[in-house]
């Protein structure tokens, strides 16, 4: 089909072969070249279309942007040129980085204006969520680590995107990684009430009109002035999406203080993810994160603080507290819970009391041993002394506190345990030992495994549901017959997993990674269809 882009056509849909529109005699072929195939969206500004490339071999797909300036006079025609321009030259710069679309090409025709971009196949996470339904902690804690990196991108590139959401955010089909789209700032300075604006107060339409959406975009921007921290505001917003399915204007603000009253939706958090979370969310620049890479420290602590916090409550330490090195700088991370610092607190004291009772000679001997770290190194020899105290459970005490409410054990030693037949549904075993463990026929749906190592386990027909193994060692794991649909196996490793009758309809997983796996005929792929050449 052949589709006419004149927004006063009455009827835009023609035979494939078509080159002028049968309706309104508009030229279907684009700068010589392209074929607008099907509308994406459309609004004042202007629309949006999927598009063949006649021009090319196979013909390949584009995403063409047809901006309609409110007015033809000869100012606004040119504002809007300028504008155009400027956006095409910021789409040029960023479409080196492989979760942005290319820029292919952009021209000027009939007084409309026309950019066009990589088309990139998959699904919003908008689609995602609604067909899967809402994320776990865990799965918004992947996407952030996805996303920030890119974000900390556009902004060394002093670009800020101010409209960032779960329908600009798309999973690329191909390779499963996240895309921003829609870097929609020339579309929405030439927004009709702002070029009438401009046009009467003699502003640039640039100042002259907010950009963003209701619920994602932070007060500041709103009040025209976006900065780079109004990105992670909005960054934030879409977690809350990914976690409760429903926009963040909708759970209500704080009369007093404007804050987004997301809590009471979001029982479950963690609470060493809450704080990351609402400092994401802060209503004032000020109390927000600054930048992507401020955000992506704070998560990688996070990721830890469970286990370092009941260590500090309920280990007594066997060395000279009062000098070891290897502890958290508080002042540093101003996000920590109220009960993380009082841990800490309840730490020291024990270590004090463990001083008291020491011989002069014993202390000066551990203070003459003791190495102090610079300040740099100190979280890592945090994180370092935790794996080498990793706890090694046995099935019986797994599944005790398991039953007493316990969900997570992360970076927890299991290896070799026999859990056949359990259930442990959204259970958190992110970074922990499981080789050789076995669960077979377990309901571990919704469970966290992200860069577990799972060599040699057993999975045989449990089910793995929503499960995510981002990053995981699976190599040589028996997953036959498991139910794996909807998991994520983003970057994990699938070296000689047998995958036989397992079912991995909706999974996000590649091509690439299943030819490392074993397969037959009667697995399902991620299409929801069977093979018959495995």
């Amino acid at each position: 089909m052949s589709y006419c882009v004149n927004p006063a056509c009455p009827q835009p849909e023609n035979p494939d072969n078509a080159r002028r529109c049968q309706a309104c005699g508009s030229d279907l072929i684009l700068h010589d070249r392209y074929r607008a195939i099907k509308a994406l969206g459309q609004g004042g500004f202007g629309a949006t279309f999927v598009a063949a490339d006649d021009s090319l071999p196979g013909k390949p797909l584009a995403v063409i942007k047809q901006l309609r300036p409110a007015s033809t006079t000869p100012h606004v025609l040119d504002m809007a040129r300028q504008l155009f321009k400027r956006e095409a030259a910021t789409l040029g710069r960023l479409g080196d980085h492989p979760q942005v679309p290319r820029l292919l090409d952009y021209f000027e025709a009939a007084q409309q204006f026309y950019l066009v971009q990589e088309y990139i196949n998959g699904q919003t996470l908008k689609q995602e969520l609604k067909s899967t339904g809402p994320f776990t902690e865990y799965g918004v804690k992947e996407f952030l680590r996805e996303i920030l990196p890119l974000l900390k991108y556009l902004h060394q590139n002093e670009v800020i995107h101010r409209d960032i959401k779960p329908a600009n955010i798309i999973r690329r089909e191909m390779d499963q990684k996240l895309v921003l789209i829609d870097f929609g700032a020339v579309k929405d300075e030439v927004h009709k009430t702002a070029l009438l604006e401009a046009e009467s107060t003699g502003q640039t339409a640039f100042t002259s009109f907010a950009i963003g959406t209701p619920g994602y975009a932070p007060q500041e921007q709103l009040a025209l002035r976006p900065v780079y921290a109004s990105d992670i505001y909005a960054v934030g917003a879409t977690c809350l999406y990914l976690l409760t399915g429903h926009s963040p204007n909708r759970f209500g603000y704080d009369a007093r203080t404007g804050e987004i009253l997301w809590r009471p939706h979001v029982p479950y958090i963690s609470d060493s993810f809450a704080p990351v979370l609402a400092k994401m969310l802060a209503v004032s620049v000020r109390d927000r994160f600054k930048s992507a890479e401020e955000v992506m420290r704070a998560l990688d602590v996070a990721s830890h603080l469970g286990s370092l916090t009941e260590g500090m409550v309920s280990q007594v330490p066997t060395i000279n507290q009062a000098d070891d090195p290897t502890h958290l700088e508080t002042e540093n991370f101003s996000f920590l819970p109220t009960h993380i610092r009082q841990a800490r607190e309840i730490q020291a004291h024990n270590a004090r009391k463990v001083n008291r009772r020491k011989s002069p000679s014993d202390t000066q001997l551990e203070r003459q041993l003791t190495v102090k770290p610079t300040a740099a190194t100190r979280l890592g020899n945090t994180v370092a002394l935790q794996k080498q105290h990793r706890t090694k459970w046995d099935a019986a005490a797994v599944l005790l506190a398991y039953g007493k409410g316990r969900k997570d054990f992360a970076d927890c030693d299991l290896s070799g345990l026999q859990l056949p037949r359990v259930t442990l549904t959204k259970t958190n075993f992110y970074g922990a030992k499981l080789d050789q463990i076995s669960f077979q026929e377990s309901d571990l749906s919704g469970a966290n495994f992200a860069k577990a190592s799972l060599i040699q386990a057993t999975f045989r027909d449990a089910n793995l549901a929503g499960a995510s193994f981002s990053y995981a060692n699976l190599a040589g794991a028996d997953l036959r017959g498991a139910n794996l649909s909807n998991a994520s196996l983003i970057s994990a490793n699938l070296r000689g997993v047998n995958l036989c009758g397992a079912n991995l309809t909706g999974a996000r997983v590649t091509q690439q990674q299943l030819d490392y796996a074993k397969t037959n005929w009667l697995t399902i792929k991620p299409n929801g269809k069977r093979s018959f050449f495995g």
